[in-house]
């Protein structure tokens, strides 16, 4: 890496500064057919190309994760991995508080990562980075399935499951058992209101990214995605609203739960929601990469001294 130029990031993300390409195509050779030069110069690939962009992140994730088999059907998401990255270093400083500031780490803290998707992105990183173990859940069979061949192929059956959440209509409810605990929970929920919104979304990335080119016929969703993984009825603000709804119910089995928010406009409406739901305490963590800025909310139903029982419970190591 050079010098960095993304001083938002997390101090402890892995992709501060330029990506070192030459590297990353040593480790990869497969990613140097798709290198362009960028308008300022600089190596890059065509970040409107998705194919550039999902052999970018397996070369990514092999060269910074360890990561050996990493693979995604053709128009499904293929998320980020710095922006995704800082979500999960957000969360464990979450945890840490309470924690007397120390960041839990290990096979003892449970998260359940709500929205997979065939990427399998967030409990691949964050089993890396600090060994947690996770359950993904999804509504989509394919985009598990595809989940499932990476978790397999990788050998991290043990501490990553998967589970179909079987109504399609709801997020949280009806998806744990009684006696399953999580210590937090993390989604990235569609924020568009309409495929038309989604497309008119991705078409201001293309201008972004400098690739509006007239003469190149560029795919619709230039970083792919299914419907549910862009879009749902009522955009971000709804599904937030019912995820935090439905998280009454779990408020005794789950320690935090949290939502990535990618539209400030639309904290008002979280937080009214959290109000009206009774949460004890919620927080809001802004996050940055470049000129993208985004936050994630989370929100615990359990007193402070209710989270200390519960750390020294589940996360105080037995005495030898």
């Amino acid at each position: 890496m050079t010098t960095p130029n993304k001083p938002t990031l997390h101090p402890r993300n892995r992709h501060q500064g330029r990506y070192d390409f030459p590297q990353l195509i040593k480790s990869s050779p497969e990613l140097g057919r798709f290198m362009i030069t960028n308008p300022h110069g600089k190596p890059s690939i065509d970040f409107a190309d998705p194919e550039a962009v999902r052999v970018f992140n397996r070369a990514l994730l092999k060269a910074q994760y360890g990561i050996q088999h990493w693979d995604i059907p053709a128009d499904y998401l293929c998320p980020p991995i710095p922006g995704r990255a800082d979500y999960l270093h957000g969360l464990a400083d979450l945890l840490a508080t309470d924690n007397d500031g120390e960041i839990p780490r290990g096979a003892m803290i449970q998260a359940l990562d709500v929205g997979v998707g065939a990427n399998c992105i967030y409990p691949l990183l964050g089993h890396v980075d600090y060994r947690w173990r996770f359950l993904g859940s999804d509504i989509d069979p394919v985009a598990l399935g595809a989940a499932k061949a990476i978790v397999q192929a990788n050998g991290l059956g043990k501490v990553i499951s998967l589970r179909q959440q079987g109504n399609a209509r709801q997020i949280l409810a009806g998806l744990l058992k009684s006696d399953e605990r999580f210590d937090v929970t993390l989604c990235n929920p569609p924020f568009h209101a309409s495929r038309d919104e989604a497309t008119r979304g991705s078409q201001r990335k293309w201008r972004a990214l400098g690739k509006a080119d007239p003469k190149r016929k560029l795919p619709v969703l230039n970083f792919g995605g299914q419907n549910n993984e862009l879009w749902c009825e009522g955009g971000e603000i709804r599904f937030v609203s019912q995820l935090v709804n439905e998280s009454v119910a779990l408020g005794q089995q789950v320690l935090w739960f949290s939502s990535l928010v990618s539209k400030a406009s639309n904290l008002p409406g979280i937080e009214a929601a959290l109000n009206k739901a009774g949460a004890v305490e919620h927080r809001v963590l802004e996050m940055g990469q470049g000129q993208k800025q985004s936050r994630l909310v989370a929100w615990t139903f359990q007193t402070p001294q209710a989270r200390a029982a519960w750390r020294q419970l589940r996360w105080t190591k037995p005495a030898p």
